[in-house]
């Protein structure tokens, strides 16, 4: 596995490469196009979900702990979680975002039927496994609703709400942009109350905050450390991330906002990156100066996790429902509900009978970049190269996104 994975990771990159290297400066244009600021809220809500909120402060005493984990010695815990969540890896969005918006119209590879089964299982596998995240840490981060170890009714019932909010909002686009956009304010909004906490009435300083933030340039001088896997938690994130990149670049494909390629890298490498640097910063300064997170503080964190599950599940559950035609249009609202309730939740339990692995999901996901790059080569590998521009029928026009809603409603 270790092997595959590494291969995956550096035909990635050197895809990247071919791609700026050959339509750096050509204009991206979405079916659906919106707002730059609203494309930057829906990437970065869609693509990151609960474990961002609830994971770092579970890791940095792994990371710390060099005696059992040598490997981590070439950099802080912060930087070495800074690596595993930002920067370099949202290129996999990047690289799959611009395939799915240029490349796929003129190849149409994921329009063959065995691609389009095998895309999305992975994309209903990834969901299931968003929520069963939330559901496996809401004991560490709400000990006061059991023995903060234990998964309890309780639990399970704010992750099946979670599911079924997240089906009703994927019945209309409309509610992505509202998700994204109030998934961000609150975000930013959390990010300053435990800002204020840790280091104005906390035991830091507001200076204090910038030499902390200073850590994060060990990432940046050891970036080479993350282009391969640096030990099996490294690589069960690794396997994540690509999870999640063939169905994340199919989703925010559509919203692009006419930016140049390179912008587009830019924005989907450097803005994501300096919230989850902030946010990072200040978590790790609750970490390091032993911080309680009050029962107000965890309630916050929750909640703003379980908005985030909710963005993302409705992203991915809109994505294979128009893939699959299982629209609501199709079936009918209540029968649309009811089908992909159990199906996630249904899903969801197998994760947590450990019946389903992430790592697999990745696997298949890097089978799919190269049997993909195999059939450019064999059959529209001029097709490909002689690219220019967005498809034709590309308009950068900010309402069309208000049409689908107003002409799924019609039908």
């Amino acid at each position: 596995m270790t092997l595959w994975l590494s291969a995956g990771m550096i035909f990635t990159f050197a895809a990247i490469a071919v791609i700026l290297l050959k339509w750096g400066n050509m204009k991206v244009i979405g079916v659906t196009p919106v707002h730059t600021f609203t494309f930057i809220a829906i990437l970065f809500t869609s693509g990151l979900d609960v474990g961002l909120i609830m994971f770092p402060l579970t890791e940095f005493a792994g990371y710390a702990n060099v005696t059992e984990n040598p490997e981590y010695g070439f950099a802080n815990p912060l930087a070495i979680e800074f690596g595993f969540w930002a920067f370099l890896i949202w290129g996999f969005y990047f690289l799959t975002c611009f395939y799915f918006a240029i490349i796929e119209p003129r190849v149409k590879f994921f329009e063959i039927t065995p691609v389009k089964i095998i895309n999305n299982v992975v994309i209903i596998g990834t969901c299931a496994f968003t929520a069963y995240l939330l559901l496996a840490n809401l004991p560490w981060y709400l000990p006061q609703l059991g023995d903060g170890e234990s998964v309890v009714p309780a639990f399970y019932i704010i992750v099946f709400v979670s599911i079924a909010l997240a089906v009703y909002s994927s019945s209309k686009l409309k509610y992505v942009r509202i998700l994204s956009v109030g998934s961000s304010i609150l975000f930013i909004a959390l990010i300053s109350f435990m800002w204020v906490r840790a280091f104005v009435i906390g035991q830091g300083s507001p200076d204090e905050f910038f030499g902390t933030a200073g850590l994060l340039t060990e990432y940046f001088t050891n970036i080479h450390q993350f282009i391969l896997p640096i030990n099996d938690y490294h690589e069960f994130y690794l396997f994540w991330w690509f999870a999640w990149s063939i169905m994340i670049g199919q989703f925010t494909a559509r919203f692009v906002s006419g930016i140049r390629t390179w912008q587009l890298l830019i924005a989907m490498l450097v803005i994501p990156s300096v919230a989850i640097g902030v946010w990072f910063t200040v978590l790790y300064q609750y970490h390091r100066e032993g911080l309680e997170v009050m029962a107000l503080t965890n309630i916050a964190m929750i909640s703003v996790g379980v908005l985030m599950v909710i963005n993302s599940l409705d992203s991915l559950i809109r994505l294979y429902t128009d893939n699959l035609n299982l629209t609501a249009e199709r079936f009918g609202q209540f029968n649309y509900l009811l089908f992909n309730f159990i199906a996630m939740a249904g899903l969801t339990m197998l994760f947590k009978l450990e019946f389903l692995q992430i790592q697999w999901v990745g696997a298949l996901v890097i089978a799919l970049y190269f049997s993909c790059f195999a059939y450019i080569l064999s059959t529209k590998s001029r097709d490909v190269f002689s690219i220019d521009s967005s498809p034709k029928d590309r308009v950068l026009d900010f309402h069309k996104v208000d049409e689908v809603d107003e002409a799924h409603s019609s039908a």
